[in-house]
């Protein structure tokens, strides 16, 4: 586990079992070119949904289609909640996803919390949970409708998982409800800032409005997931919108919850596109796919 496979070192002889795609921070509004929140990266607004029709274009064209693409949040930026324009740049962009000719799964950061309720999204094309998979006589591997988690097989004994990131947060839920009472507590007792979006002088950074968390109940569904793919010797990748690049903190409010990521031993690969093959599987248990949130 402490090896990360390189698709570079694989021979030749190597027997693809399938590819899948991933794109996030698509972050699209029909607005001239900005920076991101800490102003020291350039966003290119407009022109991102050039950039994600190329990537529909290289993913149709393969000669080996992707099973799936991965859509990792942020697909409009939250600017447009600022303009009225929500509704539009979404439809621009799931316009632009119907070319692709896989299915793509969803997941929620919190440019969709910006522009969107919880209760929106949840009713929304952004929902993908009608690709999960079943597992009929487990109910315990079905998700709770409180949190947007599910898991599906796109190929013989692999397992993609979606996880809620945001399942506790202040984003995207009504101000007078327990749950964002809960959530704004969390947030207050490790930020004392004014700014609840400035990590400035906090010893634990990730505690930040535009971050969220994990319950327990979905940390628990989790569980029984990879308990039923250790069972049945499945191989498993967990699909995460997530808040740090260093993968133990990744849950980026880790008090709310009791179960630790190390007892799932998670490791990290960047990848835009992953060819699996039996020789990365030989040594490899899970692979967490996810973007960083700005």
């Amino acid at each position: 586990m402490d090896d990360k496979p390189n698709p570079e070192a694989l021979s030749d002889s190597s027997e693809h079992l399938f590819s899948f795609g991933v794109i996030a921070d698509v972050q699209y509004a029909d607005l001239e070119d900005g920076f991101n929140f800490q102003g020291t990266r350039r966003r290119y607004y407009r022109h991102s949904l050039l950039h994600l029709q190329g990537a529909i274009e290289d993913w149709n064209n393969e000669s080996s289609m992707p099973c799936c693409v991965l859509q990792l949040g942020d697909i409009i930026d939250g600017y447009n909640a600022l303009y009225n324009a929500s509704e539009k740049s979404l439809e621009l962009v799931m316009d632009m996803f119907k070319r692709l000719k896989v299915p793509v799964h969803h997941t929620w950061g919190n440019h969709e919390f910006y522009n969107f309720s919880r209760e929106y999204l949840t009713h929304s094309k952004l929902n993908t949970k009608f690709l999960e998979d079943q597992i009929v006589h487990h109910p315990e591997t079905m998700p709770s409708e409180d949190y947007y988690a599910y898991h599906f097989v796109p190929f013989p004994k692999f397992r993609f998982i979606l996880l809620d990131a945001y399942d506790l947060s202040v984003l995207g839920v009504d101000q007078s409800s327990p749950k964002y009472e809960q959530c704004m507590k969390i947030l207050r007792e490790h930020n004392p800032n004014t700014e609840l979006n400035s990590p400035q002088g906090l010893s634990e950074p990730q505690f930040v409005q535009f971050n969220g968390g994990f319950s327990q109940e979905q940390l628990n569904w989790l569980n029984e997931v990879l308990t039923f793919s250790d069972t049945n010797q499945e191989k498993v990748v967990i699909a995460i919108f997530p808040f740090t690049r260093t993968p133990l903190t990744m849950c980026a409010w880790p008090g709310t919850t009791e179960m630790s990521w190390q007892s799932f031993g998670l490791m990290s690969v960047w990848c835009v596109s992953l060819l699996v093959t039996p020789m990365m599987v030989a040594t490899l248990r899970i692979l967490l796919v996810y973007t960083t949130s700005t």
